[in-house]
């Protein structure tokens, strides 16, 4: 049985309860929404089923309405990500504590369009920087973007100029952000300013706070 999905690019809503929760809408069909909850595998739910504590209670068009801990939000295909929760836990959405290793290094884990990966906070960096190998273990479609020259500690080379549809590092979110793929072994995706910038920054002593501006 043939039927038409509507898909988009992934739209997240921010979801505070007692933990934080991304829910993101990627398309409609049939009456059922693909959703995808905390990063795992998109799934179709039907009216009334239930995932992950997210509950679908309706589609219409390209919208889909859903229940976390008794707050209705509806998500629309197309729309701006918004926040929903209980009384005074937005904040868990707004802010993030870093803490450094031995060599004074902040190495939070994350994701990048849902998937894991491994970042290195870098205030040098213009942009989040992250390798080709990276890139495709992640399926970003990298080699669509523009070609650009980037001088680097090794010298001169090419790279491509990304936009990335959502950037996580703890409960926080970030969308559209400016990114890099480069040709070179890497150990770490660099958390640069693209996403650095839209926090303030304060360090005490071997932590790092990035609070949403």
């Amino acid at each position: 049985m043939s039927k038409r999905i509507l898909l988009a690019a992934l739209f997240a809503l921010t979801l505070m309860g007692a933990q934080a929760q991304s829910v993101a809408l990627s398309g409609v069909a049939g009456g059922k929404a693909l959703l995808t909850v905390d990063a795992s595998a998109p799934r179709f739910l039907s009216p009334g089923q239930t995932h992950q504590g997210v509950k679908l209670l309706a589609t219409q068009g390209e919208s889909a309405t859903v229940e976390v801990n008794g707050q209705k939000q509806t998500l629309r295909v197309g729309d701006a990500p918004v926040s929903v929760g209980r009384s005074g836990s937005a904040a868990g959405a707004q802010r993030v504590v870093l803490t450094a290793d031995g060599l004074g290094h902040f190495l939070p884990p994350g994701q990048i369009n849902g998937r894991a990966v491994q970042f290195m906070v870098d205030t040098g960096a213009s942009q989040v920087i992250l390798s080709e190998s990276d890139a495709r273990r992640i399926d970003l479609k990298f080699e669509q973007g523009q070609l650009v020259r980037v001088s680097t500690a090794n010298g001169n080379t090419t790279g491509y100029s990304v936009r990335l549809s959502s950037v996580k590092v703890g409960d926080v979110l970030a969308y559209d952000v400016a990114a890099i793929v480069l040709p070179l072994a890497m150990p770490y995706v660099l958390l640069g300013n693209s996403f650095l910038t839209r926090f303030q920054m304060q360090r005490t002593n071997d932590q790092l706070t990035l609070e949403k501006r």
